[in-house]
């Protein structure tokens, strides 16, 4: 492996990546986290067996035209730190701004390597080594699979090399599958975000773990576990570890500041129904960094606009408060803030916030941000919501009863909103802004 022209660059490499790259099985899977280079190793290997073996073909078959041309780059890099040189470089298009239908670097010794968006059909085509980049993406990887597997066993054919490396995305595609093989025929390699950075990589874990959003994120693309494609959102134990003596499901006879068992600022959220449904709302309270289940009321059968009176005084005591603005919940919404102005935000349910606001409760209750009481109506309300993907692919939903469907959760989610400050905020005509003192508004 260490020939005389490789050495300074492997010297570049972490220990994790040259283990994948010294290790010569024919068949190799690399599970990695995001961000630990699993493409630059697989292209030093690329450009190593190029080197070493005139004449050899690689195709590597990416998620899309940028990754393809991604890897060829590091492919170049590479070429570069041996001090070795490129013979010609191709990409063909049908046009200037066509797709991309593939890109060839051919070497001195007659080596090639040909990036291509990944398809059953352009994969058929070639019988290559093989690397699959980020093939737990690729759309459609076991019809893919299916269309390179007669070549690559070909008994015809020299012993071809296959590559196969991805971060995790979910069960449901090939790349799972291989990763779940115990026939002993693939060489495993395993690289989580914690593994790197034991092994030397500078990156900064926390504000990694902060832009993944919420923990099944972090657990998959960082942490390589395969998260289930549909599973429950709000698990008990995730529960049970934030029910609380501290929390409360009623506030009677509550009094602003006064009141003892009130410590912090109050935040309302309000989750619209009517006949079907009902309308929920829940307040929480912020003490110190933490969030407090304080008070949920369920409005069952009452038509919208008989609503406006009971939430009135729950409105008032709070200091912010997020209003469901879909569908039916528009009218309300639209009353409220002509009412309260500033301090109620109209917030349609779209399925970015919602993918936003419920990561976000996600993220609470791992942190135990936020305490629950010890309530079987609340916990069943939560645990009823199930999740599907992560991060950008994540769809909460929650299904219909004849209790509703978890609006307490919904109320929950926009409440935890307004703590944050989220929503945007629609003033009513002629209304200034001014302060919130109490939980009643001043008009300046």
């Amino acid at each position: 492996m260490s020939t005389p022209l490789f050495k300074t660059g492997l010297d570049t490499l972490k220990p994790y990546q040259r283990a994948f790259v010294a290790d010569e099985s024919r068949f190799k899977i690399w599970n990695a986290s995001r961000q630990v280079g699993k493409s630059y190793a697989a292209a030093c290997e690329v450009v190593r067996d190029c080197f070493l073996t005139p004449g050899t073909l690689w195709v590597i078959l990416s998620a899309g035209e940028r990754q393809a041309l991604e890897f060829m780059e590091k492919v170049k890099i590479w070429v570069k730190l041996i001090d070795w040189a490129i013979k010609q470089e191709i990409v063909e298009r049908d046009g200037p701004e066509a797709i991309l239908k593939s890109a060839e670097i051919r070497l001195p010794n007659e080596s090639r390597v040909i990036a291509l968006p990944a398809n059953a059909d352009t994969a058929r085509g070639y019988s290559a080594n093989l690397v699959l980049d980020e093939f737990a993406f690729h759309k459609d990887s076991s019809g893919i699979w299916r269309a390179i597997y007669p070549s690559i066993t070909n008994p015809l054919k020299r012993e071809l090399k296959v590559r196969v490396l991805s971060t995790p995305n979910g069960q449901g595609n090939k790349f799972y599958e291989i990763w779940s093989d115990d026939g002993g025929k693939w060489s495993k390699h395993r690289t989580t975000i914690h593994d790197a950075v034991a092994a030397g990589l500078t990156v900064d874990v926390e504000e990694l773990r902060k832009q993944a959003g919420d923990s099944d994120t972090w657990r998959q693309e960082f942490e390589c576990e395969f998260i289930d494609s549909s599973r429950v959102a709000f698990s008990y134990e995730m529960l049970a570890k934030c029910e609380d003596a501290a929390a409360t499901l009623t506030m009677e006879n509550f009094s602003p500041p006064s009141h003892e068992g009130t410590k912090g600022v109050l935040f309302l959220g309000i989750d619209v129904g009517s006949v079907s449904d009902p309308t929920a709302a829940v307040t929480l309270e912020k003490v110190g960094g933490r969030l407090v289940f304080r008070d949920r009321l369920k409005l069952q059968g009452m038509a919208l606009s008989d609503q406006d009176a009971v939430l009135e005084p729950l409105i008032r005591r709070a200091v912010k408060v997020s209003v469901d603005a879909s569908g039916i919940g528009l009218d309300l919404a639209q009353r409220l803030v002509r009412r309260h102005g500033g301090k109620v935000t109209s917030q349609p349910t779209t399925a970015k916030w919602k993918r936003e606001a419920f990561s976000r409760l996600q993220n609470l209750f791992n942190d135990r941000a936020l305490l629950i009481p010890a309530s079987r109506e609340l916990r069943e309300d939560f645990h009823a919501y199930t999740v599907s993907g992560a991060g950008e692919t994540a769809s909460f939903h929650a299904p219909r009863t004849d209790e509703g469907h978890s609006d307490l959760t919904s109320a929950t989610a926009h409440a935890a909103d307004a703590a944050k400050g989220g929503g945007t905020v629609f003033m009513p005509r002629g209304f200034r802004l001014g302060r919130v003192l109490d939980g009643r508004r001043s008009v300046e």
